[in-house]
């Protein structure tokens, strides 16, 4: 390491002696860039934090959304990601819960667990933390993390439990389940219409069914997708690629439409084309990311009784959920369609951002 530059990072303080103790990381580095290098590894800021070696991490659309700079707030220099398994390596002296040595699940969520919105079951909003893993403070896509709050934004892994599976439990799994299921108010007997058949749009789809809706009609461009979707429980399919999307659920409904339209893709058309899906007194549920302005067309809508709502996952879902997983109720793994080492992180962006091309829905990423 002699011989390469060390990044600084804002959140670590420099090493007493002088020398920056490093690790290797994928770092944002601003227009659409980003690189592979060295950087310092974080250390213990506050009493309760903790540093987690990263075992496995993943990708999230989110990260490609930053990239193509959806969000303008996150810096040049950022180490992304906010999944993942892994060791803890260092514990502050406020950490109760957590030591040395043991296996966590870190939530893509930071919450302190006191605040105002913490209170209320909003995480997300936490004052003291909220997404911030990969976006405000360097993320978990490197070998080393610092989880601020670890007492309640940690969560255990037992002993003999699957990595892989629970990566999927720290974002895409609580994201398809609480902004879509659960905002989506599905329900016994219901219809569903899931826009997007990407990771959290299947996720939505194999967690709604917790509820047993009558039928779930999954949309996307992607055959492939869709073919998966169906293997995953969808009851109907629908290639909107001619544009006729809308008239083929009105079709399926009988000319009624969705008690339920989950937005999970982030841009315009799909969520218009949600509230052309939607039934009077139904749901639109957007999970999507949006970086550009959506219409709202009041004008078809005012007098339908419906409902729409957002949110940022809360994460409040992830205990029941490991539970599902554990009792082998729901398989998450079934979302993984490639294997990566840290060391070839650059490949896996482009495996991932070229989904139509190679398939991947989620890959696993081992530092």
């Amino acid at each position: 390491m002699a011989n390469q530059t060390v990044l600084p990072r804002p959140d670590v303080p420099s090493s007493a002696a002088g020398a920056a103790v490093t690790m290797k990381a994928l770092v944002y580095k601003g227009g659409g860039k980003k690189a592979f290098e060295d950087c310092a590894k974080p250390r213990i800021l506050a009493p309760t934090d903790a540093i987690v070696k990263m075992t496995k991490t993943t990708i999230c659309g989110t990260d490609l959304h930053i990239l193509k700079g959806d969000m303008p707030t996150v810096p040049a220099g950022r180490i992304l990601g906010h999944e993942g398994v892994g060791i803890i390596d260092e514990v502050g002296a406020g950490v109760t819960a957590f030591k040395r040595g043991d296996r966590v699940l870190i939530s893509c969520v930071t919450s302190c667990g006191a605040c105002e919105y913490c209170r209320k079951l909003m995480f997300s909003h936490c004052v003291n933390g909220g997404w911030i893993l990969g976006y405000e403070i360097d993320g978990t896509q490197a070998e080393f993390v610092r989880i601020p709050r670890a007492d309640t934004s940690l969560y255990p892994i037992l002993a003999g439990e699957d990595d892989d599976a629970l990566v999927m439990c720290s974002d895409i799994f609580p994201t398809g389940f609480e902004c879509g299921v659960l905002n989506g108010r599905v329900e016994p007997g219901s219809s569903v219409a899931i826009v997007g058949a990407g990771p959290v749009g299947l996720a939505a789809l194999l967690t709604a069914q917790f509820y047993s809706p009558a039928s779930i009609i999954m949309i996307d461009l992607d055959e492939k997708r869709l073919k998966i979707a169906k293997s995953f429980g969808a009851t109907h399919t629908i290639n909107s690629t001619d544009g006729k999307a809308a008239e083929a659920v009105l079709k399926i409904t009988g000319n009624v439409g969705v008690d339920t339209a989950i937005e999970a893709v982030g841009v315009p058309a799909t969520f218009e084309l949600c509230e052309k899906l939607v039934a009077p007194g139904g749901t639109i549920a957007n999970v999507g990311v949006h970086g550009k302005p959506v219409s709202l067309h009041l004008e078809s809508l005012w007098d339908r009784n419906i409902t729409i709502t957002t949110r940022l996952v809360d994460t409040v879902s992830t205990p029941m959920l490991l539970k599902t997983v554990r009792a082998h109720k729901i398989d998450p793994k079934r979302l993984i369609t490639h294997h990566f080492k840290l060391a070839n992180v650059l490949e896996a962006y482009d495996a991932f951002a070229n989904a139509a091309t190679t398939g991947a829905l989620k890959v696993i990423i081992e530092a």
